[in-house]
């Protein structure tokens, strides 16, 4: 893992991070995403299984504007934006993509197969790092390694978990396989734009893809009718909006402590960090309602542990630094090309 020490003035709801040492900053962060992601697991859980609610677009919507005034409470202006908004129109439709597909697939595949399939997300987006243009990462050889034995861990226990309610339907493989691939630009994305401008902070990314992104969720809840369907449901049904208001606030918790995560440690260690609480969640589940514990289980969960501690090895200093400065150097010339673009335009543009 990296710290954060070129992110200037990196707070967290009002705690700062950046004159903390690295492992009280990845603490913070990751305490603030498990908090947050493991009450939105529980809601989705009772919306989706216990309510027979499958309505992924229309509540990724919802969830939205529950942001936009939770940011708003939190003293966020458009004043304080320091990127112009068209950085945020391909994250944004990555995000609610993602977002639309994970939810929308409840409705296809039990929890346990949605996790089994969103376990592999810290792989591509892995790969997909040494792409994206501002980032170009490359990993070293035992953090691969960690990233498999995590994934294989995680899928092991799923399965074992699933054999007692297989609910497998390739509608739902094909959502949630097209929210993997999504996932994997989403991180870098995200990742890229911190370190382009690192004056960026979480909020004013949360809430210029929000903005941007709700357009989006349009086209899918027409063409496919939820947005009748599922206004007509919840009419109905007017406590669904309150399960989803408090699902909204915890992931809203979490969402801002990913953003805060993947700005201190890149998009790889949060992707493992996601990957973690997976386990978290199924093995909460069997202590809480005391379901049998087979040999697979114990496997898988072997496999994670020994992911976990290989990904926290030191890397090579020297490697390490070396890497961080051609890094550095990279993101300086793509702000001088940046610049001297911006100059170029100023002398063609006429004289008023």
């Amino acid at each position: 893992m990296t710290g954060g020490g070129e992110e200037q003035g990196r707070r967290l709801f009002g705690v700062s991070l950046t004159d903390r040492p690295v492992w009280q900053q990845f603490l913070i962060c990751s305490s603030g995403f498990f908090f947050g992601y493991l009450v939105n697991g529980i809601c989705e859980e009772y919306v989706y299984n216990r309510l027979q609610f499958s309505y992924g677009w229309y509540f990724t919507f919802v969830q939205g504007f529950v942001y936009l005034g939770l940011i708003r409470l939190q003293g966020f202006t458009m004043k304080q934006m320091v990127n112009p908004w068209r950085t945020y129109v391909r994250l944004s439709a990555v995000l609610m993509g993602s977002n639309g597909l994970t939810k929308g697939s409840l409705a296809f595949l039990n929890y346990p197969a949605q996790i089994m399939f969103k376990s592999t997300k810290v792989l591509p987006v892995m790969i997909m790092g040494a792409f994206i243009p501002g980032l170009r990462r490359k990993y070293p050889f035992h953090e691969y390694v960690s990233a498999v034995m995590l994934v294989i861990g995680l899928i092991l226990f799923t399965l074992a978990d699933a054999q007692t309610s297989p609910n497998f339907s390739m509608i739902g493989v094909t959502m949630v396989s097209a929210a993997l691939v999504m996932d994997a630009f989403l991180g870098n994305l995200q990742e890229a734009i911190f370190k382009m401008n690192p004056d960026t902070t979480q909020m004013e990314m949360l809430f210029c893809s929000t903005v941007v992104g709700l357009p989006f969720l349009a086209v899918p809840m027409v063409l496919t009718g939820e947005l009748t369907t599922a206004w007509s449901a919840c009419s109905q049904h007017l406590y669904v909006y309150a399960v989803l208001v408090f699902e909204a606030m915890a992931t809203f918790v979490g969402q801002v402590s990913v953003l805060s995560l993947i700005a201190l440690f890149g998009a790889a260690t949060t992707a493992m960090v996601t990957t973690a609480r997976k386990a978290v969640t199924l093995l909460l589940s069997y202590l809480i309602f005391t379901k049998p514990m087979t040999e697979q289980h114990v496997s898988g969960l072997l496999l994670i542990t020994m992911g976990i501690v290989l990904r926290l090895l030191p890397e090579d200093k020297e490697k390490k630094n070396l890497a961080e400065r051609k890094q550095a150097k990279m993101v300086a010339q793509l702000g001088e090309d940046k610049r001297r673009g911006d100059g170029v335009e100023e002398e063609k543009s006429p004289l008023v």
